[in-house]
């Protein structure tokens, strides 16, 4: 079943090209489309932070994983279904992050710590309610910790 999903808006940002870490510290704009008034962000100020589901748009097609593979293509961590990991060659390269909210300013809203490129599609906003949030402790391999380590660092050590 194919299924029609628009961008509600864009991100404006200073990265141009996907990179796999030092995301920290990273201000981003998203910019709605002109079909929606600034009454789409009402009420979004009192929120500290939202998620942000958008496209990697540049992922090549050909590229896209469906079945399993290392994370990063790093053979010391374990081969691990697409679903496993949070890559972007994704079968529908749709990507999530909880992001924190520093202003609106009419159909802008202002981002820290998304990790989209400039120019990627949003696909939709929502705002972080603590009942979404697990209700227990998360657990993960402890791969996924060292794949992690620097992704939201600020810059290169």
């Amino acid at each position: 079943m194919q299924q029609m999903v628009e961008a509600i808006g864009f991100v404006t940002a200073v990265r141009v090209d996907a990179e796999d870490d030092f995301w920290g510290g990273e201000d981003a704009c998203i910019q709605l489309a002109t079909s929606f008034s600034d009454e789409a962000l009402w009420g979004l100020a009192d929120f500290s932070h939202v998620e942000i589901l958008f496209l990697f748009h540049g992922v090549d097609p050909a590229r896209i994983v469906s079945g399993s593979r290392h994370p990063r293509n790093n053979p010391a961590w374990p081969a691990v279904g697409i679903f496993a990991q949070r890559g972007k060659n994704r079968p529908n390269r749709i990507g999530s992050t909880i992001c924190r909210i520093t202003r609106v300013e009419g159909t802008r809203l202002y981002v820290k710590e998304l990790d989209a490129i400039d120019g990627t599609p949003v696909l939709d906003i929502k705002p972080v309610m603590r009942e979404f949030l697990p209700r227990e402790e998360v657990r993960q391999p402890s791969w996924s910790h060292e794949l992690m380590r620097e992704y939201w660092t600020a810059t290169k050590r």
